[in-house]
Formats: structure tokens, C-alpha cells, sequence
């Protein structure tokens, strides 16, 4: 049964030319936000590793500390909602990407470093729930086609200034990569500036039917599995070039980040599109269980070839995985979905590094291994989802799916 988007006054809807230019605003601020913001760091860190002194452990701590922050900007997101349509705050949240992406590299001293991760987790919390509100109230009839490009947003991130970094690796220092990488958030800040945010309270909800079942067990069974998603997945997102990086020539590494933003960039769309004719809890645990593999090779087998195909089933499923999770909350009409299940994924963001960096006096592929442990647990919680799952629920904001 399709769901659709129920409710929205004209006045947010768009023409099809509106709806592409905004898709690709917000596809440039979730490049900036995500894409550089907070994942940048992934690429540069073998750098810093060699040329900074930087230690494994407090590595693993600028990583937690980013994903802290941006545990604060979702709360802060959800606790002051008038922000959520802000075209200050997002602009200011944008700049002060931009600014700690550059600050970083005109500075050593630790305590300096915490301070900037933090604040950039903090700002792209922030533009990433602004941009994508926006995204929904304004695009809304069109979302089915649209959203799933401008999540592609956070993969063309990834691979640009994977690219850049690669360029750099060999001809220049960390300092420079972190500098470069800010020019690109800069020029990529330029495209989404004029973005006019809209209230979340533009998109509305209808009440489900008064027979519908209850959704709890299935919504305590998502969030546990977005939340195991979110400690496995962070493991490799902050660690696996690094590892790769262990047994392979330089090159590699920093070509597999790329590959991972490539495969990132259409992954939302062709889940979508897998959406049609398969169920969202068994493309969940599909999904889950690719990502399983994909983050655990590189610690199993070593080589060129396997390390490229790692961050290819990485890059195709991360993306994908978040959409079909919020699909699924939504489809549930479970009360504040969106918001507890970023709280539960936030904080296994938090937990991922915390975790992983005992290991990392090891070398990074134990930490992998335990990244793929967490995530195919979470992938045996959604297999709970297919259980009698109820695909009628009633009729409610659906996101890019179905």
C-alpha cells in the first residue's frame, strides 16, 4: 500500500525546476556538513598519523569528540525547533564548518583540536536537520524522485575531498589537506547559501487508523538496530582507511575513501528504487548484512582488490541504510520517530570510537572485526522487523521509499 505526504499547505509545494534547484542546495550543504565536515577527518588521519605525531588513541578521541557534537546539534535541533527553520542558523552552522575545517590545520595543540571537532559536530547536526526539513517541506510531491540525489550530498562530500586529500598525500603536508578541503566547503557553502529553510511544522502528519496495531515492539526493535548500525558503522567510517592503509600502498587508501563517496553518491536513489519491490525490513536486513561484509574484509583479507571492494559495499549501504531506517519509523507513526532514532544513532556514533580504541594498540583490524560484529547484530534486530510487520498503518509523511 503507498504512502504519501498528506496535509502540506500549497504554499510549501514547488514547481519541478524549484524542486531541483533546492535539491541541489541541500545536496551542497549535506556535502559541506557531512560529506567534509565530519568525514574528511577519515582521509587526512593517516597524514596526521605520520606527519603530526598524532597518536592512535587520541585519534580515536578527536573522532568521539566530533560525534558528541553532533549528539548536542541533534538534541539542540529537536529542543529549539524554531532553529529547524532558521536561514541564519544554517548559514552561521555552514561557516563555522568551513572555519574549524580550516582552523585545523594552522594548529597543534590538542585542547585546540577537541574545541574544533566539537563545534563542527555541533554545526553540521544542526545544518544537516535544517537542510533536510527543507528538503521535505519544499520538494514534498517530488520527494520519491529528488531525496534520494540530495542525500547523495554527503557521497559527493566524500569523494571530493577524498580526492583532494589523495592529490595532496603525495605532494604536500596534513596542514594543507585540512586548508584545501576548506576551499571546497567553501565553494560548496556558496550553492546552498540562498537556501530558504521552512518550519518543520510545515509538514504535517495524519492520524493512523483507530485499528492499527501496536507498533511499539517494532519501533524498540529499529532503534535497537539503528543503534547497533550506528556503532559498527562509525567504527569503519573514522578507521578503515587507516587500516587499509596498514597493509596497502597510500594510494589505496586514499582511493578507497574515494570509491566510497562514488558508491554513496546513488546508493539512496537505488534503494529507493529496490523499495518498489521488496519490503523495507528485508532491505534493511539486506542492507545490514552487505555493510557486514564490506567492513570486515580488509581485516580478513588483505590486498588491493579486496580493499577496493570494501569501500564499495561500504559507500552503497551507509546512505541507504539511514533512509530506509527513517522510512520505516515514519511508516510506524511511532511518536517523535525521527528524533529517537537520531538520538539512539547519535549515540552509537558515540560509543563506536570509545569502543574501538583499546584495540587500536593492535592495529586497526581488530577494530574493524568488532565493527562488523555490531553491525550484523543490528542486522539479526531488524530480521525481528519481519516478523508479522504491519505495512498498514495508516497513511503518514513517507520519505523517499515506496
Amino acid at each position: 500500500m503507498p504512502y504519501r505526504i498528506t496535509n502540506i499547505p500549497a504554499r510549501t509545494m514547488v514547481s519541478t525546476g524549484s524542486s531541483r534547484r533546492v535539491v541541489v542546495q541541500v545536496a551542497a550543504a549535506l556535502a559541506v556538513s557531512m560529506g567534509i565536515g565530519r568525514f574528511v577527518y577519515t582521509p587526512i588521519l593517516p597524514m596526521m598519523h605520520t606527519q603530526a605525531g598524532l597518536g592512535s588513541q587520541f585519534g580515536s578521541t578527536l573522532a568521539t569528540v566530533n560525534y558528541f557534537g553532533y549528539f548536542i546539534g541533534a538534541l539542540t535541533g529537536i529542543l529549539m525547533p524554531a532553529l529547524v527553520g532558521s536561514a541564519l542558523c544554517m548559514r552561521i552552522g555552514l561557516t563555522l564548518v568551513v572555519v574549524t575545517i580550516a582552523q585545523m590545520g594552522f594548529t597543534e595543540n590538542h585542547a585546540e583540536w577537541i574545541a574544533l571537532r566539537l563545534i563542527a559536530g555541533v554545526a553540521s547536526a544542526l545544518v544537516f536537520v535544517i537542510v533536510v526539513t527543507t528538503l521535505l517541506a519544499l520538494v514534498g510531491q517530488h520527494a520519491q524522485k529528488l531525496v534520494g540525489w540530495a542525500f547523495g550530498g554527503v557521497g559527493a562530500g566524500i569523494a571530493l575531498s577524498g580526492a583532494i586529500v589523495l592529490v595532496i598525500r603525495d605532494t604536500s603536508t596534513w596542514r594543507v589537506a585540512w586548508w584545501a578541503s576548506a576551499v571546497l566547503a567553501l565553494v560548496l557553502t556558496s550553492l546552498a547559501w540562498s537556501l530558504h529553510p521552512e518550519r518543520a511544522n510545515s509538514l504535517t502528519t495524519t492520524q493512523g487508523r483507530g485499528d492499527a496495531p501496536p507498533i511499539g515492539r517494532w519501533f524498540r526493535a529499529l532503534l535497537l538496530s539503528y543503534s547497533l548500525e550506528a556503532i559498527g558503522y562509525i567504527i569503519a567510517g573514522t578507521f578503515l582507511v587507516a587500516a587499509i592503509n596498514q597493509e596497502s600502498p597510500d594510494w589505496v587508501a586514499s582511493s578507497a575513501w574515494v570509491l566510497v563517496g562514488l558508491a554513496a553518491l546513488p546508493a539512496a536513489t537505488v534503494w529507493a528504487s529496490l523499495g518498489r519491490r521488496w519490503s523495507r525490513p528485508t532491505l534493511l536486513v539486506s542492507a545490514l548484512l552487505i555493510q557486514t561484509v564490506g567492513i570486515a574484509l580488509p581485516a580478513l583479507v588483505s590486498g588491493v582488490a579486496t580493499a577496493l571492494i570494501s569501500a564499495v559495499l561500504f559507500g552503497a549501504t551507509f546512505l541507504g541504510i539511514s533512509l530506509i531506517v527513517l522510512a520505516i519509523g515514519a511508516h510506524l507513526q511511532f511518536p517523535r520517530a525521527v528524533a529517537s532514532l537520531t538520538v539512539g544513532y547519535s549515540v552509537g556514533q558515540i560509543l563506536g570510537p570509545l569502543i574501538a580504541t583499546p584495540m587500536l594498540r593492535h592495529g586497526y583490524h581488530l577494530a574493524l572485526l568488532v565493527g562488523a560484529f555490531f553491525v550484523f547484530a543490528a542486522a539479526l534486530a531488524a530480521a525481528f522487523l519481519r516478523l508479522r510487520f504491519p505495512h498498514r498503518v495508516g497513511t503518514i509523511v513517507e520519505s523517499s521509499f515506496q
